[in-house]
This record gives structure tokens, C-alpha cells and sequence, in this order.
């Protein structure tokens, strides 16, 4: 089990769950970002910082063991050009300086379009702005000579988990009583992740000998059902009818004239319009780890938002 100070960067869904989970092994972390959270889990301490400012990240991190870095940027390409880079190199050279290890939880983009279930072994073929920043930001990890490890994860979903395509806009909106409004298609088959098995997994490759580390890894999804079943599913927990709204593809462009996060959603439309599949039988090899099925995940997650 790794010991030391353990900082999590970035106090959303997945850090939250990190440090809840640390909590009840009885193991302490910092959750560090510009505001504190509105709630902290038993066993995590609150510790401002920017990532973006390289001297007071270098100081969050003396003494610390690891970085686990959740952070989640303003979904917009030229946000991420400006600050990834920047984030990437503080956090890198941070860790060079605190010999702590880095536990990077990313997305899938900079695979680019694919015609087959994504592994961690294909070329980054990123063509869209946000692609090729995610492939940027992996070319500096991996030429860095400090300890990190990958683990990248599909759009994810989980109890209060708000900013999903299966947040608020459709769990939410079932839990509501009004229609789901889906930006994918509904009946294309489409990896998830669950957030506590996100966590779970970071926590893994947190102990994981060094010989896990240097490397990408995917975390454990289920495998793809089509948006359509899995909100059936939720209605069915909720007790309502599954009624959906999807945008028509010919409309998006247009919308996103006017909608600056439609706009930024077009651009990895690869991910949404068809068949999104993901591979991650590495990592359960490796950890033991299968994922949350959603009959389980789904329900939990409906009843968090009829709570809401």
C-alpha cells in the first residue's frame, strides 16, 4: 500500500470518490483546487491551489507520495490548448521534484475515429483541436522520465453525477418527469464507465508496483448497450415512461452555431454518432477488476437524482 501524502487534483465526481474511498480504508488525502468542494469526505483536507501555477502546485507537493490528477477543464478546444500543456509540465515537474508518482485520469480523444473497440495499443489519430491536445499532453508524460500512469476512461455516469449523457439532461430529466434530451444516438451502442469503479482503479494503480506505471490504461466498462436500453432502464426504476428526445444529427451543426457547447461537441462526433467501444480487458487482467454491470450501477443512479 503506498504511504505519504496523497493529493487529489480536482475535487469533481471522480476526485471525490477517490478520496470518499481512501476515507473508509482509513487512509487521509488533500483534495487541492482553486475553491473548496461543497462537501469533503471523512478523511480528506481541503488545500488551495491553481494546477495552473507552477510554484504553488511545486509547494502542494512536498512530502506527497502521488498526484492523482481528476481534473476536468471548461469543455472548449482553445481553454484546453492553452492551459493542458502548461497543467501537464507543473504537475510533471512537481513530481520530479517530490519523487511522487502521477495517476492521470484522462479521456479517450485522442484515439480519433475508430472502427473497432479502442485498446491502449493503437496510434493516437486525433484529428479534432481537443484530440490533438489530449495526444500532445501524453507525448510530455511520456517523455518526462517521472512515474505515471494513464488511466483513461469513457464519458462516465454514477450517483450525482450532473455533467454526464447520463446526468442531469436525461436521468435527471426522467427524474423530473420530462423527456430525456439525448446528444447521442440513441440506439448506437456506447462504452461507460461507473464513477466508484474510476476511483477504485486509480486506487489500484495508487499501490500498483512500478511496473504498472509508464503505461495506459483503460478503465473498467461494461460492455456497450445502447442509450435507448440504459434509460429504459432508469425509467423503470423511476417509475415513468422512457421518453426520449434525440437532436437530429443534420441539426447539430447548425445549434452549434449558437451554442458554443454543441459547437465543441460536433468536433468528437466520432464518439457519439456510431458504435463507441471500448477495450479494457488489460486492466482487469491485471487488477482483478470487472466493472459495475449497469443493472446495478443504473438503479443507484436513478435513485440519486429522484433524491435530488
Amino acid at each position: 500500500m503506498m504511504s505519504g501524502r496523497i493529493v487529489i487534483l480536482g475535487g469533481g465526481p471522480v476526485g471525490l470518490s477517490i478520496a470518499e474511498q481512501l476515507g473508509q480504508a482509513g487512509r487521509t488525502s488533500v483534495i487541492a483546487q482553486r475553491k473548496q468542494p461543497g462537501r469533503l469526505p471523512p478523511g480528506a483536507e481541503f488545500e488551495p491551489c491553481d494546477a495552473l501555477d507552477g510554484a504553488a502546485l511545486m509547494r502542494l507537493m512536498q512530502g506527497a507520495s502521488a498526484l492523482i490528477c481528476t481534473i476536468g477543464l471548461a469543455y472548449d478546444a482553445a481553454v484546453w490548448e492553452a492551459a493542458w500543456p502548461k497543467i501537464m509540465a507543473n504537475m510533471l515537474a512537481a513530481c520530479s521534484a517530490s519523487g511522487a508518482r502521477l495517476i492521470f485520469i484522462d479521456n479517450l480523444y485522442m484515439y480519433g475515429p475508430q472502427a473497432e473497440p479502442l485498446r491502449e495499443d493503437m496510434p493516437m489519430a486525433a484529428t479534432g483541436r481537443k484530440g490533438k491536445v489530449r495526444a500532445a499532453i501524453t507525448r510530455q508524460w511520456q517523455a518526462s522520465g517521472v512515474r505515471v500512469a494513464a488511466l483513461r476512461a469513457p464519458d462516465f455516469y454514477g450517483p450525482g453525477v450532473a455533467n454526464s449523457i447520463l446526468g442531469t439532461p436525461t436521468i435527471g430529466a426522467l427524474a423530473q418527469g420530462r423527456s430525456a434530451q439525448l446528444v447521442v444516438k440513441p440506439d448506437a451502442p456506447h462504452a461507460l464507465a461507473y464513477v466508484p469503479d474510476i476511483a477504485r482503479a486509480a486506487i489500484l494503480l495508487l499501490d500498483a508496483p512500478d511496473d504498472a506505471y509508464g503505461q495506459v490504461w483503460h478503465a473498467p466498462s461494461v460492455p456497450a448497450r445502447t442509450p435507448r436500453e440504459i434509460l429504459a432502464m432508469a425509467a423503470s426504476r423511476l417509475g415513468v415512461k422512457p421518453r426520449l428526445m434525440e437532436m437530429p444529427g443534420w441539426l447539430m451543426p447548425l445549434v452549434g452555431l449558437f451554442m458554443p457547447f454543441i459547437r465543441e461537441w460536433n468536433e468528437t462526433s466520432f464518439q457519439h454518432d456510431r458504435p463507441f467501444l471500448v477495450d479494457s480487458s488489460k486492466f482487469e487482467r491485471r487488477f482483478g477488476l470487472t466493472p459495475t454491470q449497469l443493472e446495478e450501477g443504473i438503479p443507484l443512479t436513478a435513485d440519486s437524482f429522484r433524491k435530488a
